[in-house]
């Protein structure tokens, strides 16, 4: 469970908030936050897992509160980022993933058995010794998110998985982030992968103006954007 009490993000001099004081709550397995470019969606799920800390309020993920609690936070929840190649730091996805694994102390010889697992696990396997710059976007984002997985976090949270790829890999990343035990928290500008949540947030301005089912979050979405439904 991840909860938000009264969370503000502002700058470092105080000049600009961010993110207004924030309360929220999130137990659903799938939440999906959409808004317009530098409305504060970033920022709110950089909250989450304490790659940004309150400047006021609290956040806690699962008990665990971001600023006391790091550590911990950090061991429940992965992050994935909207382009891959700022989370894919080592020449090969193999190397990446068992990167990924030294975190939980295993030796080498454990670490290349649980790396070939998770390869496995996400039909990756034929592309783990390839240079990533080899790959193309959606094999990418693949390898991103089976680094992350690894080490089997309790919370996925992916800033725009999708943006950046195409029609095939966009289907391809939707699914697999459909079939995670993971509570999977994303932002998405693609309107049809956020009605696949349980539970959306709109942002504006800094502001939660929205939240609740995704068709009724995406068209007042919509209405903000002063854009037509679709088919209207």
């Amino acid at each position: 469970m991840i909860e938000l009490r009264g969370a503000q993000v502002s700058t470092d001099d105080g000049a600009r908030t961010l993110l207004h004081p924030t309360t929220l709550t999130l137990a659903e397995q799938r939440v999906s936050v959409i808004g317009a470019n530098g409305s504060g969606k970033s920022t709110l799920l950089r909250l989450i897992n304490g790659l940004l800390l309150p400047s006021r309020g609290s956040v806690a993920v699962f008990g665990h509160d971001t600023r006391a609690g790091g550590r911990a936070v950090r061991r429940a929840v992965g992050f994935v980022f909207t382009d891959p190649l700022s989370q894919l730091v080592m020449p090969t996805g193999r190397e990446d993933v068992e990167l990924s694994l030294r975190t939980r102390r295993l030796s080498a010889t454990d670490r290349r058995r649980r790396g070939e697992e998770v390869l496995r696990r996400f039909g990756v396997e034929q592309l783990a010794d390839r240079s990533i710059y080899d790959l193309s976007g959606g094999e990418r984002q693949v390898l991103a998110l089976a680094v992350v997985l690894a080490v089997d976090p309790r919370v996925l949270v992916a800033d725009e998985p999708t943006t950046l790829l195409d029609l095939r890999n966009d289907a391809l990343v939707r699914t697999l982030l459909a079939g995670l035990d993971q509570q999977v928290v994303y932002t998405t500008h693609n309107l049809a992968f956020a009605l696949e949540a349980q539970r959306t947030l709109v942002v504006d301005d800094g502001r939660v103006v929205f939240d609740g089912a995704p068709a009724a979050a995406v068209a007042h979405y919509r209405s903000l954007a002063g854009t037509p439904a679709a088919g209207a």
